[in-house]
């Protein structure tokens, strides 16, 4: 009965983790066409808009890290993992400052 709980959870992980990983791709690909669009256009919301974009997409991309730290084997799997979603989490980080950053300096309205 444990062998197929066990499994069943591991199925449901593996979808799981190919949509959020889809999902942060889409967003990611959507996110720098919108910005390639608004950069044509000289909308002052570019770099804003893009790196809010990029956020989100790498949210989606570390909830499939943090998913994939249920299936995981061994040690060596476990720090592979373990340094995605440092780097992840850090690169999350760092945009989110850029936000906060642009939003105070921006000269512009929300729209």
């Amino acid at each position: 009965m444990v062998e197929i709980l066990h499994e069943l959870l591991s199925k449901v992980v593996d979808y799981a983790i190919f949509f959020f990983e889809f999902m942060g791709v889409i967003v990611l690909i959507l996110a720098g066409i919108r910005g390639v669009i608004n950069y044509f256009r000289k909308n002052p919301l570019t770099r804003l808009n893009l790196a809010k974009g990029m956020a989100m997409g790498l949210e989606f991309k570390l909830g499939s890290e943090i998913l994939r730290t249920v299936v995981v084997r061994d040690v060596w799997e476990i720090l592979t993992v373990a340094g995605i979603i440092i780097l992840r989490a850090a690169l999350t980080f760092l945009i989110h400052w850029e936000i906060k950053t642009e939003e105070a300096n921006g000269d512009f309205d929300e729209k």
